[in-house]
């Protein structure tokens, strides 16, 4: 071992890029892994709550209380990643009185701020809630971006000197003599600048420590180091609807239940969720009821939801963790606390543990305590200051209030840039180059796309993650063929089309439960533009074949001889994986 320990982070969702800052931070050498792109897992497939604790005020008062802690130094700390909509508990005539109280008191008890508001004050907030309900308890909630907060870690922790290896898949962890040395990993591609790495090459990485922060995927990690990570992965489903209907987080005031949230999230809304036992957190997609479901009963809050149009669905896998002798049936009564396995302590197998359990919301707090573990393994003395040092975009958040002024507040786009960047905005939007919009949905412009291509290499859907560019209402329709463009010149054809692909098929995973009405017809005009103008399921341009257009556009009879119907159609050349939609 050299002077400086080196620790191997396993995980990179929140909790595996809060682990690596926070090492970092404290002066340890440290490497990630992450078999995709940052936020692959459990993070990248949340509603994006930013929790008051409200919702575990009743039912786990311990978790609930992290929460508010949390909620609180999440607002300081990321400022551009949060928006501070403030929540609603809303109650339904047929909800009961007796738990509306409880809620209330669980809040108070929490040391969460929440007041009651009569139905007409809470329709003065939201005007769009349904006209019967009672009454509402007002709290602070807030919406965040996921995928804006694990990048600012990350490249955080790449200033402290860690190493972020992204597309590395492990698949063996190396043990010798009961202690756990290192781990393999897969390379399947070569994202951004670090030096490039051959798809399909294996590498063997060694650590004096190892932290598993895999979530969901523990269990695997931990049966590759001969150990028994007991996680009961629990399948939540999410649909997104076209617009905000509504502007606050609105919550049903009932005990624990399917299809109970609205999450306002940037230009969209997300209806929340399910909670379904699996047994693999990776082969379970939604089924049609679930959405179905979600619109149904949450209409019961907001009437016009059930006249909204949904633009895609996605699920994600809670990684909860059940202690030995506290078996249940019903994973919604499990615990949202998270729990720190020292293997050594556990199982006789030195060098590694794993966190598992726990919320987004206390992504920070959990990094905090696997961290001080690991201090204290080395006999090291280093306080965390993750919880007072603002993340990259946040740390003097006032120059969103001086572009605001520059823009006079008529400029949505320079608004949403600067508001994606934070303190960045004066390094990346004033370029002096021209700055087209290349996302209108998300209006995202050249200079994000480009600053996000300088971070990411060529893997536009890392660049998404970093701009959110493609993730608005038209899915990529419009906007993935203008990022592709934007590889050039400095990668090659191949290359561009490759990436190109990729990124259109991960869009276009989420659609498939939400194909119908007026989103079946956005589907069909996605379709033809990109099958046909952009020739995206055939090779002809590149082979010199013939492409025949009257299979599009025959008219009425040559649609009729062929049996072709909308529905058809948009599964008939752009292959549709069956995936679970991945991502917002």
């Amino acid at each position: 071992m050299t002077d400086t320990p080196h620790v191997l982070v396993i995980g990179g969702g929140s909790t595996g890029c809060g682990i690596t800052r926070d090492l970092a931070m404290r002066g340890f050498e440290v490497t990630l892994v992450e078999k995709g792109n940052l936020t692959h897992g459990t993070t990248g497939r949340m509603h994006g709550l930013l929790h008051s604790g409200g919702r575990y005020a009743v039912s786990d008062q311990a978790s609930a209380t992290e929460c508010i802690e949390e909620n609180r130094v999440l607002r300081d700390i990321a400022s551009h990643c949060v928006e501070m909509t403030g929540g609603l508990f809303v109650q339904r005539p047929e909800d009961d009185d007796e738990y509306f109280q409880k809620k209330l008191e669980g809040c108070r008890e929490c040391g969460i701020p929440a007041e009651v508001l009569s139905a007409e004050e809470a329709r003065e907030i939201e005007p769009y809630l349904a006209t019967d309900i009672k009454r509402a308890i007002k709290v602070p909630d807030g919406a965040i971006d996921p995928f804006r907060l694990c990048v600012a870690n990350a490249a955080s922790a790449q200033e402290h000197g860690a190493r972020i290896e992204t597309h590395a898949e492990v698949i063996d962890v190396l043990v010798e003599d009961d202690e756990v040395v290192g781990i393999e990993v897969k390379h399947d591609s070569g994202p951004g600048k670090r030096e490039h790495k051959t798809p399909g090459t294996t590498e063997k990485i060694y650590a004096d420590y190892v932290v598993s922060a895999t979530g969901a995927w523990a269990g695997q990690i931990g049966e590759m180091a001969g150990v028994d990570v007991e996680v009961r992965p629990s399948k939540g489903v999410m649909t997104i609807m076209n617009s905000r209907q509504v502007d606050t987080v609105v919550n049903r005031c009932k005990p624990k239940g399917d299809a109970d949230i609205v999450v306002p999230h940037e230009t969209t809304c997300i209806l929340g969720t399910t909670d379904i036992e699996v047994e693999d957190p990776e082969d379970y997609p939604e089924e049609q009821w679930e959405v179905d479901h979600m619109i149904d009963t949450l209409s019961e809050l907001v009437p016009m939801l059930n006249d909204a149009r949904t633009i895609r669905s996605f699920w994600g896998v809670r990684p909860l963790y059940e202690p030995p002798g506290t078996g249940t049936d019903d994973p919604t009564d499990i615990t949202r606390d998270f729990f720190l396995l020292d293997h050594e302590e556990r199982d006789g197998l030195s060098g590694m543990t794993s966190i598992v359990g726990g919320k987004f919301t206390t992504y920070r707090m959990m990094a905090e305590k696997i961290t001080d573990h690991v201090c204290e393994q080395f006999g090291i003395d280093a306080e965390c200051r993750t919880a007072d040092e603002p993340l990259p975009g946040s740390d003097d958040f006032s120059v969103l209030r001086d572009y605001m002024d520059e823009f006079g507040l008529r400029s949505p786009i320079g608004r949403r840039s600067v508001q994606r960047l934070g303190s960045r905005a004066d390094e990346v939007l004033k370029t002096g180059e021209p700055n087209p919009v290349v996302c209108e949905c998300e209006a995202v412009t050249r200079a994000e796309i480009q600053d996000a291509i300088e971070q990411s290499g060529s893997d536009l859907n890392a660049v998404r993650i970093r701009t959110r560019a493609s993730m608005g209402n038209c899915q990529g329709a419009f906007c993935c063929q203008r990022m592709a463009h934007e590889l050039y010149p400095n990668y090659d054809e191949e290359t561009a089309y490759s990436a190109f692909d990729e990124l259109f098929q991960e869009r276009w995973k989420g659609e498939r439960h939400a194909l119908w009405g007026q989103q079946l017809s956005q589907a069909m005009l996605k379709y033809s533009l990109h099958s046909t103008t952009m020739n995206a399921d055939h090779d002809a341009v590149r082979t010199g074949d013939a492409i025949d257009f009257a299979a599009f556009d025959g008219g009425t009879d040559a649609a009729s001889e062929s049996g072709a119907t909308g529905a058809a159609a948009t599964d008939g050349g752009i292959s549709s994986p069956g995936s679970n939609g991945g991502d917002q």
